[in-house]
This record gives C-alpha cells, structure tokens and sequence, in this order.
C-alpha cells in the first residue's frame, strides 16, 4: 500500500502479481500511471500462484492486474488508461514511427561518425554514412526474423513472386552492400548489388501502391510490424539506388 497520501487523493485498489519469482511489469506500469493522475494506491499484491487463480475465480477475469475504483471493476492496464484518459494503441495500426525513429538515429550515428573522423561534419560523406547504415540496421531488422520477413515480403515484391528465395536473399545482400559502403570498399559489389535490389523494390512498391492501390503493411523493418507499404518504403530503395549511383561515379572518376 501507499505511504504517501493526500487528504483529497482518489483512491484506486490494484491487485497485481508480486510473487519472488515474478513481479507482473504491467502492474508496476498500472500502478506507475494511476499516481501520475492523482490516484492512492491500494496495493494488493498477489504472491503465489493460489492467491492468483483464487482472485481470477473470484472476480471472475482471466488476468491480473486489475483495478477497482469507488467500487467497481475498472480492468487492466489499457482499461485504466482509457478511464484516464490516455490513448491505447491497437496492436494493428498503422505507424510510420519505426521507420521515422531509425532514420533519426542513423543520420545521428553518421553526424557522430563524421566529428569522430573528422573533428566536423562532413556533409558528403555525413550522407554517405546515413545511406549506408540506414541499409545495415534494415538489414538486421530483417534478419531477426528472416521467415516473418520473407512472407511478408512475398505479398508484393515482384523478383520474390517469381522466384522465392529472392525473399531470403534481399536482407543479406542489403546488410553486405551497407558493410561495404560504410567501409568504401569493393565498390564493383556494393554498388550493383545496391543498385538491382533498390531498382527491384522500387519497381514493386510503385507498382502495388501506385498502380494496383494495393493496402499492404512493408516489409522495410522486419516482418512483425505495422508500417504502410508506401513512400517510407520507396524512399528505403530509392536511398540505396541514389547510394549505388553516387559511389560508382565517384569509384569510376577517382
């Protein structure tokens, strides 16, 4: 239970598993969002198995915690941020914020990249680097799940359509091509590999979005998420083609 108590306080009572193997994250998370809006907290902790199953056959609920206020049953942790008036977001919904936040964070590691090699930011190369690990961190979003990846990917690349294991072979030769063009190496690899896969997605996401209007969830960071197929994920391989050209011009004039 609370210490802490203001005379005029709300009052909430949550039942959530404390047990010494197991303390329940969402109803540390409930009890967390209850005091940020006003509410003491009357903690009842659930510590063993038994106290569990008896409160569920008793209340009669599947899951802990839950939370009663002036008596009535209010539910878990997403019913107690709608009564507070705090935004759930569906599992489903659509949100460009994966793609959005690995954008920010590689063009961050490509600025530091540029002050760590050359004491200031180096626009060409500050872009060079954002492109290339760009590249690589989509690469290893894909690969933590290849199978989730490829299946999704299926719903609208074009080569994979044809020829499915394309869809197994697209994140690895993502992650290389960005290797090396981090490293500036071996650009007669890095640069048509970069350039058949960039023209490839583009070609099929202008294609399903463009042209056949199709709604479909991308593929760009892994196969568990809900990004809109769409401009995000043709920037992904106009990127890679603008990076493909780029370095094979300077590699041909150097």
């Amino acid at each position: 239970m609370d210490s802490a108590r203001s005379p005029n306080a709300k009052t909430a009572v949550l039942y959530r598993m404390l047990m010494p193997d197991h303390q329940c994250p969402f109803g540390q998370k409930t009890k967390h969002l209850l005091r940020r809006h006003g509410y003491h907290v009357d903690d009842q902790p659930l510590r063993s198995r038994e106290a569990v199953d008896a409160f569920k056959e008793e209340h009669d609920v599947t899951s802990t915690p839950q939370v009663f206020i002036d008596g009535q049953r209010i539910g878990g942790y997403e019913a107690v941020r709608r009564y507070v008036g705090k935004p759930v977001k569906p599992a489903d919904e659509p949100s460009y914020r994966p793609v959005i936040v690995l954008f920010i964070l590689t063009f961050l590691m490509a600025t530091a990249t540029s002050l760590a090699a050359y004491g200031a930011i180096q626009p060409i190369r500050t872009a060079e680097w954002f492109i290339a690990f760009s590249m690589v961190v989509l690469a290893l979003l894909k690969l933590q799940d290849v199978e989730s990846f490829s299946t999704m990917f299926l719903n609208y690349d074009l080569l994979a359509q044809r020829w499915v294991p394309y869809a197994t072979f697209y994140p690895y030769a993502e992650g290389l091509a960005g290797i090396l063009m981090v490293a500036g190496i071996l650009h007669w690899l890095s640069v048509p590999l970069a350039l058949f896969i960039g023209s490839v997605g583009a070609v099929s996401v202008f294609k399903a979005v463009y042209v056949d209007r199709r709604s479909l969830k991308c593929a760009c960071v892994g196969g568990s998420n809900a990004v809109p197929l769409g401009f995000v994920s043709l920037t992904e391989n106009l990127m890679m083609i603008a990076m493909a050209l780029w370095m094979g011009w300077t590699a041909w004039i150097a």
